[in-house]
């Protein structure tokens, strides 16, 4: 099932629980590009290989690229987010329900970046629905567990296999150029950087973009009085509006993300971004094939701590690593927490 960009302009005009539950989710795809997608571009702008707003302007790009290609090919992803929680019922208290998530999801997102902390929206999402699913159902009943156990996965799958590659890539990097003279290799590096950092931006497009498209049709559906559309398929103009929405998020609110992953964690030279940016990549593109739902954040971080380790140990700032991993400790509870308050608040008193 799909709809029509026309339809949907017509519906929008006639159905303000629709126009509501659009614009939330597009204020949170708006909070993703503004605190989440700079985690992409992050290493090849503090290695100074590119700068800020070509950067930014390729990240674009490149998240439109990542959202339209693997969307077209592999959809798995944002079908996951779509079956994780229950929200059938009453499909009015349905779509109160989920746009107290997608706000549960802006008050968390734009706290962390106050203070410059790159938290996971992924894990906001995903936190903020099953907080409201079950303030739905009045019981965990709202989850879907064979789903939900794929959250799990790709945590673990994001962090060990973040840090595993990162620490892999960059060894065999160090071990290919060793012979190599430094000045002919830092500008070849400088170069492929940015490919890196296309790399990860077309793979935050992949991952991030499916999972809130999967919540942009979910409210699409309820919104018209279904709740039991299992199978779905993704309009071009969701993912340019997707896309364009992310983009001018991250043009925005990128430059504190960008700072605390790419220069105050570790300090990178331009062979070791680059590995930190293939290595995520590479992670998120085994996750988005099948269907595992990781945090771009989480995948990039711990990438770099894997680089920022293979040299030494000492070598990455453990306190702001300790800063990043207590926000991703308590977002789940802390965004569940919220997203279950206020999806109870709605549906008693609107």
């Amino acid at each position: 099932m799909t709809i029509q960009f026309s339809d949907f302009l017509s519906l929008l005009v006639t159905n303000k629980m629709l126009l509501i539950t659009v614009l939330l989710t597009l204020a949170v795809i708006f909070v993703n590009g503004w605190t989440d997608a700079p985690n992409a571009i992050a290493t090849c702008v503090a290695t100074r290989a590119i700068g800020p707003r070509s950067a930014i302007m390729m990240a674009a790009v490149f998240n439109f690229l990542g959202v339209f290609v693997m969307t077209i090919f592999n959809k798995e992803v944002a079908q996951t987010i779509y079956n994780m929680v229950d929200f059938g019922g009453d499909t009015r208290d349905a779509t109160k329900a989920l746009c107290a998530a997608m706000v549960a999801i802006v008050v968390w997102a734009t706290a962390a970046w106050a203070f410059g902390i790159p938290t996971s929206e992924s894990h906001a999402l995903i936190a903020g629905i099953s907080g409201a699913a079950i303030a739905l159902q009045g019981s965990f009943s709202g989850i879907n567990g064979e789903e939900w156990i794929k959250v799990i996965y790709g945590l673990v799958l994001s962090t060990v296999l973040g840090f595993g590659m990162g620490w892999i890539f960059v060894k065999l990097t160090q071990l290919i150029c060793r012979a190599m003279d430094r000045r002919k290799t830092n500008r070849f590096f400088k170069s492929a950087q940015i490919g890196g950092g296309a790399a990860m931006a077309f793979m935050h497009g992949a991952q991030d973009g499916q999972k809130f498209m999967g919540v942009f049709m979910l409210g699409l559906f309820l919104s018209q009085g279904q709740d039991a559309v299992t199978k779905f398929e993704i309009p071009i103009w969701l993912m340019i509006l997707c896309s364009f929405v992310m983009a001018i998020g991250t043009s925005i609110g990128g430059a504190k993300i960008i700072k605390t992953v790419g220069m105050d964690m570790v300090k990178l030279e331009k062979y070791e971004g680059f590995s930190a940016d293939m290595a995520g990549a590479g992670c998120i593109l085994i996750s988005s094939l099948t269907g595992i739902p990781v945090s771009t954040t989480h995948t990039k971080t711990t990438a770099i701590m894997g680089v920022g380790s293979a040299k030494r140990m000492s070598n990455v700032n453990w306190s702001v690593v300790k800063d990043m991993v207590l926000t991703w400790v308590l977002t789940f509870p802390g965004c569940g927490l919220i997203g279950f308050l206020i999806a109870k608040l709605f549906i008693t008193f609107f």
